[in-house]
């Protein structure tokens, strides 16, 4: 494979086209690097794309960030249509958006899995916001909860954002300016507007990294508050 080939090796759709995406000239692909395969090899900088599950890339990226300067790109979808096909000849019988709309606060999702990592100096975070198509295939082999439909394919249709993370001081800007102090979870949800559910992870990885602490509890809730940083880490707002 040459320097400006893009190999996919059974990488699905949305994988490969961000691959493309992000290549610059003098890239190199699918560079062995050790005892791995890492997607992009750039200077000196070892770029992975991770669609999804954290967990499967989780010993990868601690192991390379021992010694080599990592950047991890996630995709979070700002806008999404969902595509229907048939089971049988693939035809398409429906498309329609999804009310759904990610923000950066989104990669706490996964970010949850290996919190600890944002603070290793070699690592670095990019968030792409994108739109994409997500096509599902009605063939019976989906979970019960989906009535038998499988995701079939994820497609890019453009990047709309990008937001690069590195340091704990760019996760703690991703904290609403407005916030009470101290606050809860509950007061953290209200000022994103988004589910409880995903700013308590949220503020589980911050707490892990330093940018919040535990100040009091009010009930069986704990009440945050913004942790001192470091003078380099501070975002400018504090």
């Amino acid at each position: 494979m040459t320097e400006h080939q893009i190999g996919t090796l059974s990488e699905g759709s949305l994988h490969a086209a961000l691959k493309e995406w992000i290549a610059q000239p003098g890239d190199r692909f699918e560079v062995p690097v050790e005892s791995y395969v890492v997607d992009v090899l750039r200077s000196g900088l070892i770029i992975e794309i991770q669609t999804g599950n954290f967990t499967a890339i989780r010993r990868k990226l601690f192991d390379l960030t021992e010694r080599y300067s990592v950047r991890l790109v996630y995709p979070i979808p700002a806008r999404k249509w969902i595509v229907r096909l048939s089971g049988e000849d693939d035809e398409p019988i429906s498309r329609r958006r999804s009310p759904l709309r990610g923000t950066p606060i989104h990669l706490f999702k996964e970010l949850v899995r290996m919190p600890m990592l944002p603070l290793r100096e070699r690592f670095s975070l990019e968030l792409l916001l994108i739109n994409l198509e997500q096509v599902w295939r009605n063939d019976g082999q989906g979970s019960w909860r989906r009535q038998g439909w499988s995701l079939a394919d994820q497609r890019l249709l453009g990047v709309v954002d990008r937001v690069v993370l590195h340091g704990v001081g760019d996760y703690a800007r991703l904290l609403p300016v407005d916030l009470p102090d101290p606050f809860t979870t509950a007061d953290l949800a209200g000022a994103l507007g988004e589910r409880r559910a995903l700013v308590q992870k949220m503020a589980y990885c911050l707490r892990q990294m330093g940018v919040i602490e535990v100040a009091d509890m009010r009930g069986r809730a704990y009440l945050y508050r913004r942790a001192e940083l470091p003078a380099g880490h501070l975002p400018p707002e504090m």
